[in-house]
């Protein structure tokens, strides 16, 4: 692989790769506001400005200038090396470029920081930005100066409803494109642009039009300076106050990367980032995934219940051995949720399959929806590649409603709340079953049914496996301590088991995750075991 060097540092490349995103990938942020690796660079921030040393043999680049010289007390001509945009300047093969170690590039950056400053508000206290802001981070590195501008600022439209999500205050834009270029290029959906010129400037909305669509949140994720905010973040948490875990966007089966933000003290979720991954979501998440990180809190079972009334654990157990009892295991049957974890899906197929010697292992989890050909797939469960590539033989929801509507099972033991009917259209004839326990995170058709619910931690207050659509396997860390009485689902698994009278043989989470190793080939992209559809 061809190199450079940066700084003295060897930094290998892809042909055609820019000199910005060579240094990325190896760890090295080269200072920069309208750059983003996901879009494309228009190189009007030049904060990005680098010193190449000629080729050997060739003289530099040079410019000239008129400097200030302090002993004369005047003005004089001299020159100085023409910098270049490392986002838009190529690599190539043993280029000596320099950035930190460059007196000029130090002044350019400097320069370029000053003037971003002139008109912008010192509101850092309250802007949401506050924190993770590239102007704060780049002037406690570039600037460190005092302003000399003395003139009042331009004074530009605040708080600006770009529509039903996103919030624009023009006074601390920076006009670096990004989010002009990310609803052109990557939302297909050209609704943004600048106008006037100068320090006049300012993003707009397209005429007659609001910024509305999947990817709004998006336009605030790329601004780098807090000018552009969302509805659903702005004002409700400091970022110095937020932990962040690595977690796995449960809205669809596209399974984006994602940063969970949350706040320690309070035990809440705060929002999601999307987390890159090239092979996945790349830089991005839809508007709808970006909210999913509200079901952490939302709609949750918290609760052991027993015919709808909250009980101990205690009591749930003695009750599931009471209905159980002499029950053949014919009659009994395993649901698996499509949005549950590999870990929680495969204790219940043991549950099911070995504990309990039934072979009548079903599926569940949501219907299907809203698709397009950027990040949103139909599928709107999380793991339903999982749940197939565990039980390629679990059935459908369906035949499960038609084996209880035909007595062939009369008891059941299911994993999630969700179904992929309606809501009370399902949860009626679920009661048609005999007994239903239902171990689940969220409220859904399976648990208005239940005889016996079972409180389960959420993706966000487990460790947990998904596979996405592509056959990726993917793991959600844990961020958040399980609300009220919930605990994970492979662990209620197994005192069900043992409930009923036999042992199970996991009691650690390292056991599950090396059980399901064991169980499942390496994960990789070639990986497309044929999932259960939606609708099957």
């Amino acid at each position: 692989m061809p190199t450079f060097k940066y700084d003295g540092r060897e930094i290998p490349f892809e042909p055609g790769e820019s000199i910005i995103k060579a240094a990325a990938r190896q760890g090295i942020e080269i200072p920069h506001y309208c750059w983003h690796p996901g879009l494309s660079a228009p190189a009007n921030c030049r904060m990005c400005l680098v010193e190449i040393a000629p080729p050997a043999g060739q003289r530099p680049m040079l410019l000239d200038i008129l400097e200030w010289d302090a002993s004369v007390g005047d003005y004089r001509p001299t020159k100085k090396p023409k910098l270049q945009p490392a986002c838009q300047m190529a690599a190539q093969d043993g280029m000596d470029v320099r950035g930190e170690t460059s007196e000029e590039v130090k002044k350019a950056r400097g320069a370029v920081q000053e003037f971003l400053l002139l008109n912008h508000p010192v509101d850092c206290p309250i802007c949401d930005q506050s924190g993770e802001c590239k102007l704060q981070d780049y002037w406690l590195e570039h600037g460190r100066f005092q302003k000399r501008m003395r003139d009042e600022p331009v004074h530009k439209p605040k708080a600006v409803e770009f529509g039903s999500t996103i919030v624009y205050d023009a006074e601390r834009c920076v006009m670096c494109t990004r989010c002009i270029r990310f609803m052109e290029e990557v939302a297909k959906d050209p609704v943004l642009e600048m106008r006037e010129r100068g320090n006049l400037n300012e993003i707009m909305v397209a005429p007659g039009r609001q910024l509305e669509g999947k990817y709004t949140f998006m336009t605030e994720h790329v601004c780098p300076v807090g000018a552009l905010t969302t509805k659903d973040f702005r004002f409700k948490a400091r970022v110095w106050f937020l932990r962040t875990a690595s977690s796995v966007c449960q809205g669809c089966a596209t399974g984006c990367n994602t940063h969970l933000d949350f706040d320690p003290r309070y035990n809440k979720a705060h929002r999601y980032r999307p987390r890159d991954n090239e092979a996945v979501n790349k830089y991005w998440m839809c508007d709808d995934g970006m909210v999913t990180y509200k079901e952490a809190h939302e709609h949750r079972v918290t609760e052991p219940r027993v015919g709808g009334n909250v009980v101990t654990e205690a009591q749930a157990h003695e009750e599931l051995r009471r209905r159980f009892q002499g029950v053949p295991h014919s009659s009994i049957a395993v649901i698996l949720s499509a949005q549950h974890s590999l870990e929680d899906n495969w204790a219940m197929v043991e549950l099911g399959a070995t504990l309990f010697g039934s072979k009548a292992l079903y599926w569940s989890g949501r219907g299907a929806g809203y698709a397009d050909d950027i990040l949103i797939a139909a599928d709107k469960n999380s793991n339903t590649l999982g749940v197939a590539q565990l039980a390629p033989t679990a059935k459908p929801f369906a035949t499960f409603m038609d084996d209880v509507k035909a007595g062939r099972v009369t008891h059941v033991v299911a994993l999630g709340g969700s179904t992929p009917g309606r809501l009370d259209d399902d949860g009626a004839n679920l009661a048609d079953a005999t007994t239903l326990v239902t171990i689940a995170a969220h409220e859904g058709a399976l648990t208005k049914a239940a005889d016996i619910v079972l409180p389960a931690c959420s993706w966000a207050e487990a460790s947990g496996t998904f596979v996405n659509a592509k056959g990726l396997r993917q793991v959600a860390d844990k961020a958040l301590e399980p609300m009220g009485a919930s605990r994970p689902a492979w662990e209620h698994a197994a005192k069900v088991g043992q409930s009923i009278g036999v042992e199970a043989s996991w009691s650690k989470l390292k056991e599950v995750r090396a059980a399901v190793k064991a169980l499942l080939a390496p994960s990789s992209s070639s990986v497309h075991a044929a999932p259960p559809t939606a609708s099957a």
